[in-house]
C-alpha cells in the first residue's frame, strides 16, 4: 500500500527496543516536527478550507501522539531528551524542489510530508510486530494505522491541488529516492534512523 521500495531490516526493532529511552525520545520529537509541518502547511496555503481543516485535525492528533510518548517515556522511568537532528527527513527536504511556482512547492511539502508519513508507518509496523513488550507493540500498531492515513491525505492533497506538476510521476521519482536514502539508514535508534 505504501509504494515503498525498500523495507527496513527487522533487526532495526532489535536496536530500538534495547534503546528505548533514545527511541522514544527521537519518536516524541518526531511527532511534535509532524504537528509543525502541518501548522506550516496550513499557514502557507490557507486558501484551501479543507486542507485547513484536515491538517488542523492531522496537527492536534501529532500533538496527542506527542504527549502519548511523552506519557510512556515518564511511565517508563526515563526523562524526555532534546530534540535531535534528523539526517533523514534533511536529506528529504533537500530532494524538494526549490524553482518553480508555488503550486510546485506546494505539492513538494505534501509529498515530502507523504514520504516521511510512509517511512514512520513501515518503520511502526516494524516495531508493533517485532518487540516483545505488548504495551509498546499496540501503541506502534494504533500509531502505524494513523500514519497510513496521513500518508493518503497528504498524498490525495497533492493530486487534488497540483497544476503544474504529474503528481503520479514526481511521487515515483520520491520513491525511487527514498529507497536510495533508506539503504543508509535503519542502524540507529531513531524512527528514521
Amino acid at each position: 500500500m505504501l509504494g515503498l521500495k525498500l523495507t527496513t531490516d527487522p533487526r532495526w526493532a532489535n536496536i530500538a527496543e534495547d534503546n528505548l529511552s533514545e527511541i522514544l525520545t527521537d519518536h516524541a520529537w518526531c511527532e511534535q516536527k509532524a504537528a509543525s509541518n502541518a501548522i506550516s502547511l496550513i499557514a502557507n496555503n490557507s486558501e484551501y478550507p479543507d486542507l485547513v481543516q484536515s491538517l488542523t485535525e492531522v496537527a492536534l492528533e501529532e500533538m496527542q501522539h506527542f504527549q502519548m510518548v511523552i506519557n510512556l517515556i515518564w511511565q517508563k522511568g526515563y526523562t524526555l531528551g532534546r530534540e535531535r537532528k534528523d539526517d533523514y527527513v534533511g536529506q528529504l527536504m533537500k530532494f524538494c524542489k526549490k524553482d518553480g511556482s508555488r503550486n510546485t512547492a506546494f505539492i513538494e511539502r505534501l509529498l515530502f510530508s507523504a514520504m516521511i508519513e510512509a517511512r514512520s508507518c513501515e518503520r511502526f509496523k516494524l516495531l508493533s510486530t517485532n518487540i516483545k513488550d505488548q504495551q509498546l507493540a499496540k501503541f506502534y500498531y494504533d500509531l502505524m494505522v494513523s500514519e497510513a492515513g496521513h500518508y493518503t491525505l497528504f498524498l490525495n492533497f497533492a493530486r487534488k491541488y497540483a497544476r503544474d506538476v504529474d503528481v503520479d510521476a514526481r511521487w515515483q521519482q520520491w520513491l525511487e529516492f527514498e529507497s536510495e536514502l533508506i539503504q543508509s539508514y535503519g542502524k540507529k535508534e531513531q524512527i528514521h534512523g
